[in-house]
């Protein structure tokens, strides 16, 4: 068993304003939701012409702005490799390169970015990054036991041990079945549908130890709320496109972990780390809530059930994401903070790929339902990331991808994401797009 340091936070994304800086703007009605009281939980309204004070079509601008003219130039300006393909994410803030270092997990989650990209918005230099991508890792990806390797130098020579969580293939498996439908390649969907089994294989063996270094205590066989999280959103997308009871039933399965397993009645709320058989365990773990993961979590199981066309999981998802809402707030400097210990001490970085987390789920909870809490929640955490984490202010583009407290400005830093930021865009672009062809009304999905 190890101990764990103090946590590190990094965040993932790139963003940019439209017209400037924003300030707190008061929300469509008579007072201003992102500063006035919760409203009750019960509370609807009947449509949305404006959100966060804006008007839908504005709200829409923001974010094609944010996506096109802020996240797209700077990906194809620094860091992706047009000559061998690949993401290389050590770059710092005015675009200079740091490192050449390809990260499994970057590769497998910049191939999902840009192939969905491709799907949902066109322009075939999504597809061409994508395809750069997905053929560099398949030459050079795999060591000699055909294990996923962590990290590879820029010409694909490898500088990381096989990754041993599971983390590297499910990334991986994420992007190539994103791809799979880009490119019209079915071998690809093969091959993401045998990786995805292969990093469940090594989740699954009792014997796994690897340190995961945010979690009080490491243990053989540990069960981690993100693998299922990570799980989750995979399937969802996958099974959109190729039907697999065998991948069905998985993904039953981690519904089941995540609704059942991983929560503590105790606390109404999940546990991050369980032993290998899913018993809460009587050590620094038992009172260990990464409120990051559980909120990024129960957005996809909201996704997941409006595939399955389930309302009783969509409700649940609703009440146990508005649960960790309330708890990660941090009341003083605003924003939510990752992590707590229950009874112990409270990890209160502000990382922006978190903040964004919750406005995915809020808007899933506006186009879906007339509650009128998610707008409430959207109002306060779009203001408050929108005056906290550009670096415009700055004279840079993209945005802080996480820091103190207080998102204190840091000069020198060392990466950037291709897989949070740009994911709350896309998906919340699209939710804008059907909100304003039904004219701000609540969609039928429930009727």
């Amino acid at each position: 068993m190890k101990r764990r340091s103090i946590l590190k936070g990094l965040a993932l994304a790139p963003l940019t304003n439209l017209s400037g800086v924003f300030g707190p703007q008061p929300s469509h009605g008579d007072t201003t939701m992102a500063t006035g009281a919760q409203p009750n939980a019960d509370a609807t309204r009947t449509s949305r012409s404006h959100i966060a004070g804006m008007p839908l079509a504005e709200m829409r601008e923001q974010y094609r702005y944010d996506l096109f003219d802020d996240y797209v130039p700077f990906w194809r300006k620094s860091g992706f490799d047009f000559d061998l393909g690949g993401f290389m994410c050590a770059v710092a803030d005015d675009g200079t390169q740091l490192n050449t270092e390809k990260s499994m997990w970057y590769q497998g989650r910049g191939l999902w970015t840009h192939s969905y990209l491709y799907n949902h918005f066109g322009g075939d230099e999504h597809l061409e990054m994508a395809r750069l991508t997905k053929e560099f890792v398949i030459k050079h990806g795999r060591d000699a036991e055909g294990n996923w390797v962590s990290s590879m130098d820029r010409e694909g020579r490898h500088t990381g041990a096989a990754d041993r969580m599971g983390y590297a293939a499910l990334f991986l498996a994420e992007g190539l079945q994103e791809y799979s439908k880009a490119a019209g390649d079915e071998e690809a969907m093969d091959l993401a549908i045998d990786v995805f089994w292969q990093g469940t294989e090594t989740y699954n063996d009792p014997a796994r130890d690897i340190e995961q270094g945010y979690i009080p205590i490491s243990y053989p066989g540990m069960r981690v709320g993100g693998f299922e999280m990570v799980t989750i959103v995979l399937l969802n997308s996958l099974l959109q496109k190729r039907s697999d009871a065998k991948l069905e039933a998985r993904m039953s399965n981690a519904l089941e972990n995540v609704t059942e397993q991983f929560w503590n009645p105790e606390y109404g709320l999940n546990n991050e780390a369980l032993d290998y058989e899913f018993n809460r365990p009587d050590d620094e773990n038992e009172d260990f809530m990464y409120l990051g993961h559980a909120i990024e979590t129960f957005w996809m199981i909201l996704h997941e059930a409006l595939r399955r066309k389930d309302k009783a999981l969509f409700d649940l998802a609703a009440e146990r994401l508005k649960r960790h809402m309330e708890v990660a707030w941090d009341d003083v400097y605003g924003g939510f903070f990752r992590a707590m210990e229950v009874n112990g001490s409270y990890t209160f970085d502000k990382v922006l790929w978190l903040q964004e987390e919750v406005l995915i789920g809020m808007m899933i909870l506006m186009e879906h339902t007339d509650l009128e809490w998610p707008a409430w929640w959207f109002d306060r955490t779009f203001h408050y990331v929108q005056d906290k984490f550009p670096l415009r202010r700055h004279g840079y583009p993209m945005w802080i991808m996480g820091g103190d407290r207080k998102v204190t400005y840091q000069p020198k830093t060392a990466r950037k994401g291709n897989f949070h930021h740009p994911r709350h865009l896309m998906l919340n672009l699209l939710a804008l797009d059907r909100m304003i062809e039904r004219n701000g009304a609540v969609s039928d999905t429930w009727q």
